[in-house]
C-alpha cells in the first residue's frame, strides 16, 4: 500500500510518502511545497493544489493522510492552514483517493507512543521507523512523514472501514 501524508501549510507545505507491506514501512519521497510570501494567497494556494496534484498522479497513493487542523491562537495563521487543507483534500477527492485526517495527539501517539511527545521525538522515531539517514527537514516534512505512517498504521487496524462509517 503506498500512503501519501500531508502537513498542510501555504508558505510550506510538506509532504511524505510511504509504502506499507505488511508490517515493514519505507520512506518512497519526501520533501515540500514551498511558496513565496511575496505571493497573492490565490497563487500560494494554486501551488500547493498544483503540487499535491501532481504528486497523487505520479505516485497514485491508496490513502493520503492530512493532519487536522488544531485552534491556534494566531487565526490568520489558522485560515490560511484551513485554506490549504481545503485545496488538499480538493486534490484527493478530484483523484479520487481516500482520505483520512488526524489530529496531531493521534499523530504523535501513532508514531512515538505518546500523545505530548515533542517535535524532536516526533523526528527522531520518524527517522528511526523509515530509517532514514539523516533527520527530514523541514519539521513540515518530518510531520508529513508523521502522518503517512499514523495513515498506514490506522489503515491496517482496520481504522478506514470504521472512520469511512
Amino acid at each position: 500500500m503506498l500512503v501519501l501524508g500531508i502537513d498542510p501549510g501555504t508558505a510550506i507545505c510538506g509532504y511524505g510518502i510511504i509504502r506499507q507491506d505488511g508490517n515493514r514501512i519505507k520512506a518512497i519521497k519526501y520533501g515540500a511545497i514551498q511558496t513565496s510570501p511575496g505571493q497573492a494567497v490565490e497563487l500560494r494556494l494554486q501551488t500547493v493544489y498544483l503540487g499535491v496534484d501532481a504528486l497523487i498522479r505520479e505516485y497514485k497513493p491508496d490513502l493520503v493522510g492530512v493532519e487536522q487542523l488544531f485552534f491556534n491562537k494566531n487565526v490568520t495563521t489558522a485560515m490560511t492552514v484551513g485554506q490549504a487543507r481545503g485545496v488538499i483534500l480538493l486534490a484527493a477527492a478530484q483523484n479520487g483517493v481516500e482520505i483520512m485526517e488526524f489530529t496531531p495527539l493521534q499523530v504523535k501517539q501513532s508514531v512515538v507512543g505518546y500523545g505530548k511527545a515533542t517535535k524532536d521525538q516526533v523526528i527522531y522515531m520518524t527517522q528511526k521507523l523509515l530509517c532514514l539517514p539523516a533527520k527530514p527537514h523541514p519539521d513540515d516534512v518530518a510531520d508529513a512523514l508523521a502522518v503517512a505512517i499514523c495513515t498506514a498504521h490506522s489503515s491496517s487496524l482496520g481504522v478506514l472501514r470504521e472512520y469511512r462509517r
